[in-house]
C-alpha cells in the first residue's frame, strides 16, 4: 500500500484549544512495500502519525491518501474494507487476559473472515500450525496454549508481533514494539518483523525509541520533533549531529532511557540475529 501525507495536521480530540496540534503540516510519502522507522523524543507525534495513517482519526488539515484515495471521502463500507488492509499494532497489544495465546495470534486473521467464521475461530482455533509457526519465529512456540495473563510484558508484546505476521493487512503500522524487550530480544524481534513484512511485501512503518535498532534494521529513518518533520533520510545519512539536534533536552531517551514498561521480561540468551485492525 502506498501512503501519502500532504501538509497533514491533527489535534487530539481531548486536547485543549491552546495546545498545539500533535502533528503539524507533515508531508511524507511511503512507497508500497517500503520499510521505514520513525524516531523522535516523547511527545513528538509518533503515535498520532500512525493513528492518522491507520484511519483511526481524521486529520484536521491537509490530506491523507492511501493508494491514491482519500479514505475520509469514501462511503462507509469502502472505508471499512480499506481499514481491513491496515494493521495498527499499539505498544501494548489488546490481548484479553484469559484468552489462550493460540487464539490471540489467530485473531490477526479476523479482518478477512466473516462473522460466523470469526466466532468459530474464537471458540475452536482453526489453524493451530500457522499460529505455532508465527510464535516460533519469536521464540514463543512453547507458549502456544498458555493463557495471556500468565505471560510477561515482553512475551505479550511478542505475541502481538506474531499476530501481525498472520494479518491480511498490506500496511503494518507498529507503535513502539520493543518497549518491554531486552536488547537481545529486541534485535531478534525487529529482524523477524522486518523479514515478515518483506516476505509479505507489506508496507511497514514502525515507531521506535531504540535509535540504534532503527538505524541497523531500517533503510529509511524519519525524525519527528514537536509534531513536525525534522528529517527524512537514508539510515546511513543520520549523523550523530542530527540525532543530537532531534533529541536536544531529551538526551536520556537517545541513550536508551525511554520510560520503562512496568513488566519487562528478563534478558534471555537467544541468537542475536534472527526480527488494524
Amino acid at each position: 500500500m502506498q501512503i501519502a501525507l500532504e501538509q497533514l495536521s491533527a489535534r487530539h480530540p481531548a486536547a485543549r484549544a491552546a495546545q498545539p496540534a500533535a502533528v503539524q503540516g507533515l508531508s511524507l510519502r511511503v512507497a508500497a512495500g517500503e520499510q521505514l522507522a520513525v524516531i523522535g523524543p516523547s511527545g513528538a507525534g509518533k503515535t498520532t502519525l500512525l493513528q492518522l495513517m491507520a484511519c483511526a482519526m481524521p486529520p484536521s488539515e491537509g490530506a491523507l491518501r492511501l493508494d491514491g484515495a482519500d479514505p475520509w471521502s469514501l462511503p462507509r463500507a469502502e472505508l471499512r474494507r480499506l481499514r481491513g488492509r491496515l494493521l495498527l499494532a499499539p505498544q501494548v497489544p489488546p490481548l484479553p487476559p484469559r484468552q489462550r495465546v493460540v487464539t490471540a495470534v489467530l485473531a490477526g486473521r479476523l479482518p478477512a473472515m466473516g462473522l460466523w467464521a470469526s466466532l468459530r475461530s474464537l471458540l475452536h482455533p482453526s489453524d493451530i500450525p500457522a499460529a505455532f509457526a508465527a510464535l516460533e519465529r519469536f521464540d514463543l512456540g512453547d507458549k502456544l496454549f498458555e493463557r495471556v495473563d500468565r505471560l510477561s510484558g515482553g512475551e505479550r508484546q511478542r505475541v502481538g508481533l506474531a499476530r501481525t505476521l498472520l494479518a491480511p493487512a498490506t500496511a503494518w503500522l507498529v507503535d513502539e514494539p520493543l518497549s518491554a524487550l531486552d536488547p537481545t530480544r529486541a534485535r531478534q524481534a525487529i529482524h523477524t518483523l522486518v523479514e515478515g513484512a518483506r516476505e509479505r511485501r507489506a508496507t511497514l512503518v514502525a515507531t521506535l525509541h531504540q535509535v540504534d535498532v532503527a538505524l541497523a534494521h531500517f533503510p529509511r529513518i524519519v525524525g519527528l520533533r514537536d509534531g513536525r518533520l525534522a528529517f527524512d533520510l537514508p539510515a546511513a545519512e543520520v549523523t550523530r549531529e542530527r540525532l543530537a539536534g532531534l533529541y536536544d533536552r531529551f538526551e536520556h531517551e537517545l541513550q536508551g532511557g525511554a520510560p520503562a514498561n512496568p513488566s519487562p521480561e528478563p534478558e534471555a540468551a537467544v541468537p542475536p540475529v534472527l526480527m488494524c485492525r
